[in-house]
């Protein structure tokens, strides 16, 4: 079994990790009723619509 020469420094190790840990911004839908921009498969925060009805009606 391989075993290292050396020890792996914090850096060295930081370094290869670090292109897996930066956060991706969401993507974002258009909202067919108001046109704002929302979440996929979510209720919209403006209208409240989701899939062309009107979820928070009272």
């Amino acid at each position: 079994m391989a075993v290292p020469k050396r020890k792996t420094s914090k850096s060295k190790r930081d370094s290869r990790r670090a292109p897996n840990m930066k956060m991706k911004a969401p993507g974002l839908s258009e909202c067919p009723q108001c046109h704002e921009p929302k979440l996929p498969h979510r209720v919209c925060p403006n209208c409240n619509y989701y899939d062309g009805k009107d979820i928070m009606a009272d």
